[in-house]
């Protein structure tokens, strides 16, 4: 796997890699820039986030589970010193359905985390993560009521 950033100006960069696809990448505005694309650390998240749903996701179809809606968020604490390195994540799926297993969802997000997530197999070595789930029954974000909660941790080192 490669990949690139070609400078535009300022603190503007353009990045891509084998997939072809271009991303925008920026600084803070504090920082004299003019806050025109993701942070590099930033994409680290998201990049957390995108591996380990596309692994749920397809982990809970292949299980026949009913997902109407689903969202993987990390919140990455940092550390307060350059250069501010992630320092603990909480990742939490949260899920929305119909009749969801609460076992097949816990044993998507194990596979996900001790199986198929390179961000996620790489990132555990050095930082600490707590995984957490939230099972709703509805059709939407907008219309689902909470049924169950839980911590997925026996996975992690």
């Amino acid at each position: 796997m490669d990949g690139q950033v070609i400078w535009q100006h300022g603190m503007h960069f353009t990045g891509t890699a084998n997939s072809g696809f271009e991303l925008p990448l920026g600084g803070d505005e504090d920082a004299g820039t003019a806050d025109d694309g993701f942070r590099p650390l930033e994409l680290m998240a998201v990049s957390l986030a995108g591996c380990t749903a596309m692994d749920v996701i397809s982990i809970l179809k292949k299980k026949q589970q009913v997902v109407t809606a689903f969202e993987v968020k990390v919140q990455a604490d940092q550390a307060q010193e350059h250069p501010h390195v992630f320092t603990h994540a909480f990742i939490t799926y949260l899920v929305t359905g119909h009749g969801l297993d609460e076992a097949a969802l816990r044993r998507s997000i194990e596979l996900s985390a001790i199986k198929y997530c390179p961000a996620q197999a790489m990132l555990s070595k050095v930082l600490p993560m707590e995984l957490r789930y939230e099972i709703y029954e509805g059709e939407s974000v907008q219309s689902h009521t909470l049924v169950k909660s839980g911590t997925y941790t026996s996975a992690l080192p």
